[in-house]
């Protein structure tokens, strides 16, 4: 603030000496003899008035008429206009005029005027620009380091600005997301290890078992082939027993590492489809990558528009990722009471006995060679549409990948 501020100062400075220097410049060519051209003229009319010429002022710029003295004439030195008086051969004579210093006293008052009014505007703008829009930008500019360091819980104050409203809203929105999940996620480590401590306790018992059983075949303590067969078959058991548990440990470390939590809402197909158009057109554009949306008839969709969104970013990403770049395509369907969206890319290298994995967990295909990656994104978007009561697949055809998501119309 206190370099804009400074720059301000500077500004008025910078106007108030044109101000000043125009005016000036306006003063000197008052009072320069380029300003008194009449004079020029009238010496002209005079020297032919002494040779006793008749005076000739139709070629005159500035001098409008010429009057001789009567003394029977009261009004010879009262005229409207600017005149001069000159003596000739002991004769007086008045040379009505008009000066070109008039017209620069009207530019002068105009020029005035108008950078004075320009100043006034500039310093309104430069007031509105410094209390609507740096000093809240300046107020916020504090907030994601804020964030950043796990400040959650202060509430952002309430901004009424045009400019910063919708932001400030939305960063505080943000901040209660992130307290919510951080609240989610302490209460998740809490149950996962709750339930860790409840497995690994479990799974000793059988393990003692285990242990027991196979200290006492070592030492030969049952003689007896069938007490020999009931202690394998026990042993067998326990380790089923144990495998319950590593299967119940999977599923859980599958299941609970993502919320996965969708609102019930509608949306225009349209809007979907025009932020997927707005975020990547440019984006696809720098990479030379052919984008086409075929034309569609809108309709109102069942789901999660957030969501949604993020489900077919999430397919984009995979299409620019995995695709050659020659080609990305966003066809339209209808299927009973859905519509059916797919995203189809060229340049498809994935296996087709692959294709039935692609949306577990972890799972990375022969193709991702070095690329960087988790493994979750259709995992995610299979979760998403689940959750909004739509469905996903894919399929390769022609050496393109199709991923189709279906949305429910109402």
């Amino acid at each position: 603030m206190k370099r804009y501020d400074r720059i301000c100062i500077g500004i008025f400075t910078a106007v108030i000496l044109i101000l000043v220097g125009i005016n000036i410049a306006f003063y000197v060519s008052e009072n320069t003899t380029s300003g008194r051209e009449y004079n020029v003229e009238i010496e002209r009319l005079s020297r032919q008035i002494k040779t006793e010429k008749i005076p000739d002022i139709s070629e005159c710029k500035y001098v409008t008429d010429i009057e001789k003295f009567d003394s029977d004439q009261n009004d010879f030195f009262n005229s409207d206009s600017d005149y001069v008086i000159k003596e000739i051969d002991g004769e007086l004579y008045r040379f009505d005029y008009k000066a070109s210093s008039a017209n620069i006293k009207r530019i002068k008052i105009i020029v005035n005027v108008c950078m004075t009014a320009m100043i006034v505007i500039l310093i309104f703008v430069l007031i509105y620009i410094r209390n609507q829009i740096l000093k809240p930008f300046y107020r916020l500019s504090d907030i994601p380091y804020e964030l950043a360091k796990g400040n959650l819980t202060v509430p952002i104050e309430e901004n009424k600005s045009r400019f910063f409203g919708r932001f400030t809203w939305g960063v505080d929105m943000l901040r209660e997301t992130l307290e919510e999940q951080k609240k989610k996620e302490l209460e998740m480590q809490k149950d996962k290890q709750t339930f860790l401590l409840s497995i690994s306790h479990d799974i000793k018992t059988p393990l003692s078992a285990i242990k027991l059983y196979a200290k006492s075949l070592s030492k030969g303590l049952y003689k007896d082939k069938e007490k020999q067969i009931e202690v394998a078959e026990n042993i067998n058991d326990k380790a089923d027993e144990i495998e319950s548990y590593v299967a119940e440990l999977t599923n859980s470390a599958r299941g609970s590492f993502m919320d996965f939590d969708v609102k019930d809402g509608e949306f225009y197909l349209s809007e979907l489809i025009d932020n997927i158009r707005s975020y990547y057109t440019d984006k696809l554009l720098l990479n030379k990558t052919e984008f086409t949306i075929d034309k569609f008839t809108d309709c109102i969709l069942n789901g999660d528009i957030d969501r949604s969104i993020e489900v077919l970013q999430n397919i984009m990403e995979n299409a620019i990722k995995y695709g050659d770049g020659k080609g990305i395509d966003i066809i339209f369907s209808d299927e009973e009471d859905c519509r059916l969206v797919t995203i189809t890319n060229t340049g498809c290298t994935l296996p087709q006995a692959e294709l039935v994995h692609i949306f577990d967990s972890f799972w990375r295909g022969s193709n991702a060679d070095n690329r960087s990656g988790s493994g979750l994104g259709l995992f995610i978007c299979r979760q998403l549409m689940l959750g909004m009561n739509g469905d996903i697949f894919a399929d390769i055809k022609d050496d393109r990948m199709e991923v189709t998501t279906v949305f429910r119309k109402l």
